[in-house]
C-alpha cells in the first residue's frame, strides 16, 4: 500500500513540474520571424514611398553663370524647396578641384542626398567613388557618365537628355529649310561649328549628329571651321565674326551646341550686314527665352528644347526614389527626357 501511494505521488509532481515548464497551454513557437522588408528595387521604374519632407539636400552645379544651368537650378531649387527639403545650392566655378571639396563637405555635413552636375564627365570615377564610400543616394544631371562607371555604386542615376537626339534636330531643322541648307546651290553645305566644351559628352554627340543627320539624308557637306566655344555667349560671337571675315559668304550654316554661343553668333552675323534664313542658317540647343525670342523674330532658324524643368523633375523624382530605398542595377540606371525641335512655327508654345 505505501509502495502504491509513493508511486502516485511521484506521478503527480512530474505531472505538476511538466505543466510549469510549458508556460502555458500550446508549446513555444520556434518558427523564424518573417522578413517584412521591402525588396531593393532593381530599375528607375519602381517609386518606393518617399521620405518624409524636411531631409537635407546638396546640389553641386559646375558654374553659376551658364545660362542652361541656372535655369535648372532654379527649377531643382523650386521644386526641392516645394517639397519641404532643406537645400544648399554650391558654384563650382568650372573647378572640379573645388566641386570635389563641395562634394566631401556636404558629405561631412551629413547630407540625405546629392544632385550633382560634374564640371568634368573625365572625373565621374572619382565623384562616384566618394559617394559610394559615403553611402548618400546622389543623382548625376547634365553630364552623364558611362554605364560601366555608374555600376560600381547602386545608389546613383543620371537623369539628363539624349545628346545625340539633340544633335539630329539640328540637323533636320536645317534639312526642313527650302534649300536644305544650300544656300548657293552648289551641291554641298559649307559650314561653320562652334563648340561647347569638347570634353563634355553633349558636346561631342551635338557635334557629331548635327552633321550626320545632313550626310544621313544623301548631303554633301563641308566643314570650314569648327572651334571651342565653352559654352560662352561672348566666345561664341569671337568665334563667328572670326570665320565670317575668313570665310564670309561662303558660310550657309552656323551650327552652334548651344542657344548662349548662337546668340553670340548672331550678333556677329548681324554685324557682318548678313541676314539669317535669307543668306545663312542659325541653330542652337536649350531654347532659352533669348533664343526663343529670336526664332520668334526670325533671327534664328530654330533651337531645340532641352527641357530644364522636365529634367529638374525628373532628378527629385529619382532622388526621392533612392531616398525611399530604391537601388539600381547596372543598365538601368540613366532615365532621359526627351528633346523637342523649336521653329517660327511652333515657337509660341514654349513662351511663357
Amino acid at each position: 500500500m505505501k509502495k502504491t501511494f509513493a508511486l502516485l505521488l511521484a506521478a503527480i509532481m512530474m505531472l505538476a513540474l511538466l505543466t510549469a515548464c510549458g508556460g502555458g497551454d500550446k508549446p513555444a513557437d520556434t518558427t523564424p520571424p518573417a522578413d517584412t522588408s521591402a525588396p531593393a528595387d532593381t530599375g528607375s521604374d519602381a517609386a518606393p514611398e518617399a521620405p518624409a519632407a524636411g531631409g537635407n539636400i546638396g546640389v553641386c552645379i559646375y558654374k553659376f553663370d551658364d545660362a542652361f544651368m541656372t535655369t535648372y537650378r532654379n527649377a531643382l531649387q523650386e521644386i526641392l524647396e516645394g517639397k519641404g527639403y532643406q537645400v544648399t545650392v554650391v558654384d563650382g566655378n568650372n573647378d572640379q578641384a573645388k566641386q570635389n571639396e563641395q562634394i566631401n563637405t556636404f558629405i561631412t555635413q551629413g547630407v540625405d542626398a546629392l544632385i550633382i552636375n560634374p564640371v568634368m564627365t573625365s572625373a565621374a570615377d572619382t565623384i562616384i567613388a566618394t559617394v559610394k564610400s559615403a553611402g548618400i543616394p546622389t543623382v548625376l544631371i547634365n553630364r552623364e557618365p558611362t554605364a560601366d562607371q555608374m555600376a560600381a555604386y547602386d545608389k546613383l542615376v543620371y537623369v539628363g537628355a539624349l545628346a545625340a537626339q539633340s544633335g539630329t534636330m539640328q540637323g533636320e531643322l536645317i534639312l526642313d529649310t527650302p534649300n536644305q541648307g544650300d544656300i548657293n546651290g552648289d551641291g554641298k553645305i559649307s559650314y561653320i561649328m562652334i563648340q561647347g566644351d569638347p570634353e563634355n559628352i553633349d558636346a561631342q554627340l551635338r557635334t557629331e549628329y548635327s552633321v550626320k543627320a545632313l550626310t544621313d539624308a544623301g548631303k554633301e557637306v563641308e566643314q570650314l571651321n569648327l572651334t571651342r566655344g565653352d559654352w560662352d555667349r561672348e566666345k561664341g560671337q569671337t568665334i563667328c565674326a572670326n570665320d565670317l571675315a575668313q570665310f564670309g559668304d561662303k558660310i550657309e550654316v552656323v551650327f552652334c551646341n548651344n542657344d548662349d554661343m548662337a546668340i553670340g553668333a548672331l550678333q556677329a552675323i548681324q554685324s557682318a550686314g548678313r541676314k539669317v534664313n535669307e543668306d545663312i542658317y542659325l541653330v542652337g540647343v536649350d531654347a532659352l527665352d533669348a533664343a526663343l525670342n529670336e526664332v520668334k523674330a526670325g533671327n534664328m532658324t530654330g533651337t531645340v528644347l532641352n527641357d530644364a524643368v522636365g529634367q529638374a523633375t525628373g532628378a527629385v523624382a529619382e532622388m526621392e526614389k533612392l531616398l525611399g530605398g530604391a537601388t539600381y542595377a547596372s543598365g538601368s540606371q540613366s532615365v532621359y527626357i526627351d528633346y523637342v525641335k523649336v521653329t517660327p512655327d511652333n515657337v509660341g508654345d514654349f513662351m511663357k
